[in-house]
């Protein structure tokens, strides 16, 4: 179960930046400052902080339903009503030099964390490798994209992409009647699992959905509910029906460019990620201002009427309710 989300104010009165958000990512919260408490009318600049306060003064507590790292970004969704999803994403602005922006769907029509406008070429990679099946007997030759051609026995798929000399994603093509036969045999079943044992795959079907129910040698119900059942048994790996063999190697070739992008935008993310400063462990849900005022009148601690707590007194107040 995620720990909550929590915004404090940054102690640091000199900083332009007057609030603190503690990020539960599983196993390593970390603490980043920012100017708002939500990106509500525009994206909402973040940048690192040195630490998390030992008594912070929290603004805001909210129960977290995920918190997960996906590439350059962070998807936050929280425990509420409104204002409950947003995303943090780690890009670079003019110059070179990271940047981090809190975002909501109100904020930004589409999220493209590190990838630039892409042009023509896939995912704006100017070229990159992609793997051949050596068993593939008539294979996609790219000719009309930008993209170099290797030969080699793959384990899982008839096309690969490789990030550092590993497989990252691949595409098993299909035609109508080679679907229809591997899912009679089952040597599909076979295929499908060792293509979701990869980080990313798909396979792809050289013909329309609505074929299927014109085969004449098989019932097109079996095939149907073959289909259905694979994609339920393994939901990782969708089949894609690009109705000619032309648009299906077109799918194919834009599908692991952006596969292998977002191969290098996981380790750029995991690396940024892994430079901000861990926020360590979340305290009890503490209580409210006018509480803690009374528990310090109460054991003679000198507190004013309104306004804010000092940090002694919220220490003291941590302290004694540990």
């Amino acid at each position: 179960m995620p720990e909550d989300f929590v915004i404090a104010r940054n102690p640091d009165a000199a900083s332009t930046l007057p609030y603190l958000i503690r990020l539960p990512l599983p196993g390593r919260p970390v603490v980043l400052k920012t100017r708002e408490t939500w990106p509500r009318t525009s994206k909402v600049y973040c940048h690192r902080a040195e630490e998390w306060p030992v008594a912070p003064e929290v603004v805001e507590r909210v129960p977290v339903r995920s918190c997960v790292q996906r590439g350059a970004a962070v998807d936050l969704v929280l425990d509420r009503g409104r204002e409950n999803r947003s995303q943090l994403v780690f890009t670079r602005v003019r110059g070179g030099r990271e940047a981090i922006f809190w975002q909501s769907a109100r904020t930004t029509k589409q999220a493209r964390p590190g990838v630039r406008t892409p042009s023509a070429r896939a995912g704006g990679l100017p070229t990159f490798t992609v793997l051949v099946d050596v068993h593939e007997r008539y294979p996609y030759r790219f000719a009309a994209q930008q993209v170099d051609i290797a030969r080699r026995a793959l384990i899982a798929g008839d096309y690969a992409v490789e990030h550092h000399g590993e497989v990252v994603a691949a595409v098993e093509r299909k035609s109508l009647a080679d679907l229809a036969s591997s899912l009679t045999t089952g040597t599909l079943r076979y295929a499908l699992a060792d293509l979701a044992a990869l980080p990313r795959a798909a396979v792809v079907v050289e013909d329309r959905w609505s074929a299927v129910f014109k085969l004449e040698h098989v019932r097109p119900s079996l095939i149907a509910d073959g289909l259905a059942e694979a994609q339920v048994r393994w939901p990782s790996v969708p089949i894609l029906f690009a109705e000619t063999r032309p648009l299906a190697e077109e799918w194919t070739y834009r599908w692991l460019a952006a596969a292998l992008r977002a191969a290098e935008d996981e380790a750029g993310g995991s690396q940024r990620l892994a430079a901000l400063v861990e926020a360590g462990d979340l305290p009890p849900a503490t209580a409210s201002t006018a509480q803690i005022r009374a528990w310090a009148v109460q054991v003679g601690l000198q507190v004013s009427d309104r306004g804010r707590l000092r940090p002694e007194v919220l220490a003291a107040y941590a302290a004694a309710h540990l």
